[in-house]
Order: structure tokens, then C-alpha cells, then sequence
């Protein structure tokens, strides 16, 4: 998505006075080289030359993008495909990458188009400065103006009452400069972000993979889950379950026998089938807690944060009510990052703060703890990344050492 900019006048009005000055330096000095190479390429010394006149494009499209980002607040990124090691597959890369002959086109449109904002800038601010200081004018340095108004009539401005309408007029010209240079600076930010910024379709490859391979790993986190749901099934509720049908099964045998013993068989059963279910209700519990769908986020994370070992504040407002699989991953990622600080960050306290966006569910984490945390593969925050990222959501993790630790998770309520 790319963010509309509103560049300040006052910026908008230095780069125009400034850009035809890089503009013409620029275009003159790749012209000529461009030149020199065409026509010295029959005997080979052009080749070189019109690959270092190409990287040359590039490096100044480089500064002009920092230049842009600090005059007209807007960010383009770098559209370059890498650059191999070698240097004969580097030039052979920067001739063949599009980028470049982009590049190379924004500074041949800067010379006409820097002469045409230089000239609108020049010309618009210093009329409206005229205009509007003319009564000052008139009071420190008295002077005739006649204003020809047609068909013969004139309009003689000797005095500081009768150059207010003139002054008038000028701040009328200033807001239509204003806009004007605005509409303008908007316009010159399109078409950088065209010729500087990335292509729409390497945008959409590079969207592309990004989802690829956010799909896979929510593949994996899910496979992760289905095994461990069958490990938890296993070797907690299934052993249980088994001991149960055992026991009963002796109680049953010894029930004429030796009732005292098949008494105590059917206890021992009985305990055991009540800690199957406590282990099918926490099981259950880690898929999808019914408090969760219930009664939402606000109660499903005061119930986490009551049980935790460590003192947690919780502040969400995420109205109106965010998506099933939103609430859900929002949820498994409190959960786990709490577990991880009650475990590992010697933290005293912890601050969870959910909140809604127009597009979005925002988490953030907070611990007092030692810091240095870090998303590692394998990990638990490699986890809690794999299970945002099956619906494109994305985690951040600010801990440096010594504290405090902030883990911002985004998650979008719309794919």
C-alpha cells in the first residue's frame, strides 16, 4: 500500500528552486557520457563507459532518494535486483535490470521539468511577495504605480490605503500558489516513486513470496499443533483413559472375591478418569478456549493474566469485535509470551495492550524483565511469528539488554 504524502510548502518550494540545479547537473553529465560512449563504442571503449555511466544513474537516483525522503517526506525503496560478486556479471546485471534505465529516464525528465517548477516557484512566490508588501512599499518609499484596468482606465497607486487591494489581491495569489505548488509536489512525488521506486510487478512478486512463504510456515505451525495435540492425546488423556478400562476391568474380576480390593480399584479408577478430564479440559483449552469465544479478548486475557505468576495489566478495546482466527492467534500470543516471560526474563511485572485499528488488531507486550530477546529459529518467538504469519501477521520484538522487553504483534482483520 503506498502512503500518501502532503509535503510542507516550505520544503516543496526549496527542492523546486534546488532541483533544477541537481537536475542539470545531472543531465548534462549523463547526456555527455551516454554520448561519448555511443560513439566510441565501435572500438570497445565504450562498452565500460556506458556501464559506468548506468552505474553512475544509479548512484545519483540513490542520492535523490534520500533527498526526497528529507525534502518531501516521501520513502521509496531501492528497486535493484542483487548484484552478483564477479565484475563483468555486475555490469552485465546493472544494464539488464530495468531499474537502472529508469533511473537513467528520471534524470533525463529532471532538466524540463526542474526548468518548469524553477520557473512556477520563482516566478509565483516573488509576485506574491511584491503584491503583498506593496502598501509597505508605498509608505517607506513613496512611488507612482499605474495599474492599466483597460479601455483606458487607470488605476494610480501613490499611497498606502490605495495599495491594500493590490495586497489583498497578492494574498489571494499566495493560497493559489500554494495549492498549486502543492498539487505540484504531489505530482513530481508520482513520478519518482514510477521511475525511482520498484515496478508494480516486481511489488507484486515480491508480495507474492511474501505470502508463499508466510502460507508454509502457517502450514508448519499447524502441523506443529496437530502433533502436538497427538503427543498431548497420547501420553496424558489416552494413558489415562487406558488405566481406567484396566482398573475396572480388575474391579469387575475381583468384585465377588475381594470387594475390598475391587473398592479400592474402582477408586483408583475414579481419580484417574478425573485427571483425564482436567487433561482433555486444559487441552481443549489450548485449541480454543470457550471463555475466548464466549465473552472475547477481554475476559479470555484477564483469565490468562490472573493465572500467571507475575503481576499483568491488561488494557484492550478492540471494538467492534475483530475475526474468530484474530481473536485467536491475539490470544495464543499473550499466552505464550507471558509463559515465556514468567519463565525466562526475571520480570517483576508485565503490560498487555490490545487495541483495534480500521484494518488491524494490534498486540504489544511489555516486561520489565533483563531483555535480550530475540526471534531464533526454533524458538518460542519463531513460534509466535509462524502462528501470525498464517494470517500475514507480522511481530516485532524490542528488547534491549537490560530491559524493558516489548513484543508488537500486528494482525490484519482483513486478507
Amino acid at each position: 500500500m503506498t502512503t500518501r504524502v502532503n509535503p510542507n510548502i516550505g520544503r516543496v518550494s526549496g527542492y523546486f528552486l534546488l532541483n533544477l540545479v541537481t537536475g542539470l547537473f545531472w543531465f548534462v553529465l549523463l547526456v555527455a557520457l551516454t554520448a561519448v560512449s555511443l560513439g566510441t563504442a565501435v572500438v570497445w571503449v565504450g562498452v565500460p563507459l556506458g556501464v559506468l555511466t548506468l552505474a553512475l544513474a544509479r548512484s545519483a537516483a540513490s542520492v535523490e532518494r534520500r533527498w526526497l525522503r528529507v525534502t518531501l517526506g516521501v520513502d521509496i525503496p531501492r528497486p535493484y535486483r542483487s548484484l552478483p560478486d564477479t565484475a563483468t556479471a555486475r555490469a552485465k546485471a546493472i544494464v539488464r535490470d530495468p531499474a537502472t534505465w529508469r533511473d537513467l529516464t528520471y534524470w533525463l525528465l529532471m532538466l524540463p521539468l526542474g526548468a518548469i517548477e524553477f520557473s512556477l516557484t520563482a516566478v509565483l512566490w516573488t509576485v506574491v511577495a511584491a503584491t503583498v508588501l506593496l502598501p509597505f512599499y508605498q509608505h517607506w518609499m513613496p512611488n507612482l504605480l499605474e495599474i492599466d484596468l483597460g479601455g483606458g482606465n487607470v488605476w494610480l497607486v501613490d499611497s498606502f490605503v490605495k495599495a491594500i487591494p493590490v495586497s489583498v489581491l497578492g494574498l489571494l495569489l499566495g493560497v493559489v500558489a500554494y495549492r498549486l505548488l502543492k498539487a505540484l509536489g504531489k505530482g513530481h512525488v508520482l513520478i519518482a516513486r514510477s521511475l525511482l521506486g520498484p515496478s508494480r510487478t516486481s511489488v507484486l512478486s515480491a508480495e507474492a513470496q511474501r505470502l508463499s512463504a508466510s502460507r508454509a510456515r502457517g502450514v508448519e505451525a499447524a502441523e506443529a499443533e496437530r502433533r502436538r495435540i497427538e503427543r498431548d492425546l497420547h501420553d496424558g488423556a489416552q494413558q489415562r483413559l487406558v488405566a481406567v478400562a484396566m482398573g475396572l476391568g480388575r474391579a469387575r474380576s475381583k468384585m465377588e472375591s475381594d470387594p475390598d480390593a475391587a473398592r479400592e480399584l474402582i477408586a483408583e479408577a475414579h481419580a484417574d478418569a478425573k485427571l483425564a478430564i482436567s487433561e482433555l479440559r486444559d487441552l481443549a483449552r489450548g485449541i480454543y478456549p470457550s471463555v475466548l469465544g464466549d465473552r472475547g479478548l477481554d475476559a479470555a486475557l484477564s483469565s490468562l493474566a490472573a493465572r500467571s505468576p507475575i503481576p499483568v495489566e491488561v488494557d484492550v478495546d478492540v471494538e467492534p469485535r475483530p475475526p474468530t482466527a484474530v481473536e485467536s492467534t491475539a490470544y495464543f500470543t499473550v499466552a505464550e509470551t507471558l509463559t515465556n516471560i514468567a519463565k525466562h526474563s526475571g520480570a517483576t511485572r508485565a503490560h498487555v495492550k490490545v487495541s483495534r485499528t480500521e484494518n488491524s488488531v494490534v498486540v504489544e507486550v511489555t516486561d520489565d524483565g533483563r531483555g535480550g530477546a530475540e526471534v531464533r529459529p526454533g524458538g518460542g518467538l519463531a513460534g509466535l511469528a509462524d502462528r501470525a504469519a498464517t494470517i500475514d501477521g507480522v511481530i516485532v520484538v524490542v528488547s534491549p539488554l537490560g530491559g524493558p522487553t516489548v513484543i508488537r504483534t500486528e494482525l490484519p482483520c482483513a486478507w
